[in-house]
């Protein structure tokens, strides 16, 4: 992918989002287990899920390969950016890969991912999206057992692992087409200077894009990784978008303003 690696693996982070669906979650840390590569550290950023995830995690942290933290809040409603912000100052890594947890691990995306770090720069990754039926045969197998051509897959072509490809993809540069909060890759640094995820930002929507807007206003660069960090999105209910077009407001006065920060976000967490 050109210019030598410039971060080990160990020296990641590998946060994931997670709400009451343990199965998912389940499937997921077994496709971290699967990693050729291994991250530094696993932290579990959990919006509030019932009992039954925190037994998920207790089970697989005492023979998981890598440190498994699981950082938990009460469920007040959806709050994705404040638990990513707890998550991501507990994390240790230089460089944070950030996914949602019902996205399937391709066993060489941690080293896809470090190969293609490069300060200055945060990535956008992509996702294969599996309907219900390839989702439940996922969930049962504890696995994806379904090809790029499978029956049930959608965005085919972003299940392809052709790593040699990557470096000639370009795709959007802006903080909003296709930007997916589900499968990025930023730099702590970046993070905390920027002051990572907006919290006056809740319900579904926009978190993700007024986060890469505040980190391109501060010059970094976005770069989309695909052909690589394969990663398979689980089929699951629509969340409801009530607060978008609040959230979209916040997104666009971040452009509009050419904000770097914003007031309330990772460094009340911070230690």
């Amino acid at each position: 992918m050109g210019r030598g690696v410039l971060i080990s693996a160990a020296d990641t982070s590998l946060v994931i989002a997670t709400y009451n669906w343990p199965a998912a979650l389940g499937v997921v840390l077994r496709s971290v287990r699967a990693q050729r590569v291994l991250p530094g550290e696993v932290v579990i950023a959990d919006d509030g899920s019932r009992e039954d995830t925190r037994t998920l995690i207790a089970r697989e942290a005492p023979t998981f390969p890598v440190p498994l933290h699981h950082v938990w809040h009460e469920d007040v409603g959806f709050r994705l950016g404040m638990i990513r912000n707890k998550a991501m100052a507990r994390a240790q890594g230089a460089y944070i890969l950030q996914l949602d947890g019902d996205m399937v691990l391709h066993p060489e995306f941690v080293a896809s991912q470090v190969a293609f770090a490069r300060t200055g720069e945060y990535v956008q990754g992509s996702r294969v999206m599996l309907d219900a039926a390839q989702t439940t045969a996922a969930i049962a197998a504890g696995r994806v057992t379904a090809s790029p051509w499978s029956p049930g897959v959608r965005n085919r072509i972003n299940a392809v692992h052709a790593p040699a490809l990557a470096a000639f993809v370009r795709g959007p540069t802006d903080p909003l087409r296709r930007t997916r909060g589900c499968n990025m890759a930023f730099w702590r640094d970046d993070i905390v200077r920027v002051n990572g995820y907006n919290e006056a930002i809740e319900g579904w929507g926009r978190e993700d894009s007024e986060l890469a807007a505040r980190l391109q206003n501060a010059g970094v660069r976005r770069r989309n990784l695909k052909f690589a960090a394969v990663a398979w999105h689980l089929h699951h209910a629509v969340y409801a978008q009530d607060a978008l077009g609040r959230n979209h407001a916040a997104y666009e006065r971040a452009v509009r303003e050419r904000l770097m920060r914003c007031d309330r976000g990772i460094s009340q967490w911070m230690t």
